[in-house]
């Protein structure tokens, strides 16, 4: 379904952060500090005047944290084919907080609104990795708690976005109450024109999903904002009251179908998840994960159980189980053994299992809550 927002009054009349929603970003970053410095200075060239930058290190070992902080000194020069450097904002004022001093709801906010958005960072500093899921709602809960955002945006940090790309989010976010959660279109990184997502649909008969536009030429086919069943957790921007009613993503799934999970308990709310394509970015992808890792074989196997126990009607399960046995399982398994370095069946057999197993008997929260 097409979204009509023209003749809906978004557009902003000046660039004066008082006429434009508040916006806090938040970016998990875990061993990934390249990626994530060009994503800020991406974020940090952006039209859109009035937003909080929040990332959220899951533990990194890679020296993360001092490297975040030399960028924000001006001590890394970021090189992108996206976009030219910028010396005029930095220094960037940086603010640290430990994971338990945000949870500490007794403690002393300090005060980050007299700078700019693009003189700003906060860094939030986990003990570890909590994975996508928690690591995500720490950010949250954070933001709840101590901004008046009117809008949270959860943004991956391999990602580099266009400068209009909040501008073109929030504009059909604010056309219809009704609409819960906004996303762009995602090109590939190292092809640019390529489309990697326009949003996606749940087929419940398999237990997947189509994408829209998946590896497709962007030629325009994609002009106008459109409905549908979820946005990809690459960049989605949502409503400070859907977080506040439903909660934040479910940690069970720690990493994968989270954000499949998560809009289709807004569906079920009465919103609607939009894709506008005039918001654009580019996504590397596969930063954490191999493609064809075993870990990441192991997650995506098992939550998509997970997912289908906690969202699918009866009448779908037998037509999901054999397809899940007959062509996932063994895709899956064989894209791992011809892929990736982990070239022993018996283990690449005994994680299918184990997967498997642990998407049939994990524990799951069936509520409309969830934080």
């Amino acid at each position: 379904m097409i979204v009509d927002v023209k003749n809906k009054k978004t557009e902003f009349n000046d660039k004066k952060p008082r006429n434009h929603p508040r916006i806090s970003i938040i970016i998990l970053n875990w061993n990934g500090w390249k990626d994530t410095i060009e994503c800020l200075e991406s974020l940090y060239k952006i039209k859109y005047p009035n937003y909080d930058i929040i990332v959220i290190d899951n533990g990194s070992k890679d020296k993360s944290i001092e490297k975040i902080k030399e960028y924000c000194e001006g001590k890394i020069k970021v090189n992108s084919e996206f976009f030219e450097y910028s010396y005029d904002n930095k220094p960037i004022k940086l603010i640290e907080y430990e994971r338990l001093e945000t949870e500490d709801l007794g403690r002393i906010k300090e005060e980050i609104d007299d700078c700019y958005s693009d003189r700003k960072l906060i860094l939030i500093k986990n003990e570890k990795n909590f994975g996508f899921s928690e690591g995500n709602n720490i950010g949250i809960r954070y933001v709840l708690k101590e901004f008046n955002s009117e809008y949270i945006l959860l943004l991956n940090n391999d990602a580099v976005v266009d400068k209009d790309f909040l501008d073109e989010l929030v504009k059909v976010a604010e056309s219809d109450e009704k609409i819960g959660v906004v996303g762009p279109k995602v090109c590939h990184y190292d092809e640019p024109e390529k489309i990697e997502s326009a949003g996606a649909k749940v087929n419940f008969w398999i237990g997947g999903f189509v994408t829209f536009g998946k590896n497709e030429m962007d030629k325009g086919q994609y002009n106008n904002a459109f409905e549908v069943d979820f946005v990809i957790g690459v960049a989605l921007l949502a409503k400070r009251k859907i977080f506040e009613y439903i909660g934040g993503l479910d940690p069970v799934y720690f990493a994968h179908w989270e954000e499949t999970d998560w809009c289709t308990r807004i569906k079920r709310m009465g919103y609607t998840i939009v894709c506008n394509p005039k918001a654009n970015i580019w996504h590397k992808g596969s930063r954490s994960l191999s493609s064809y890792s075993s870990q990441r074989m192991y997650f995506i196997l098992r939550n998509n159980i997970i997912f289908m126990r906690k969202h699918s009607k009866t009448i779908y399960l037998p037509t999901f189980v054999l397809f899940f046995i007959l062509l996932r399982l063994p895709a899956f398994a064989l894209g791992v053994f011809y892929n990736s370095s982990t070239k022993n069946p018996l283990r690449i057999l005994h994680l299918a299992v184990k997967a498997v197993k642990d998407g049939v008997t994990t524990q799951i929260k069936i509520s409309r809550y969830l934080f």
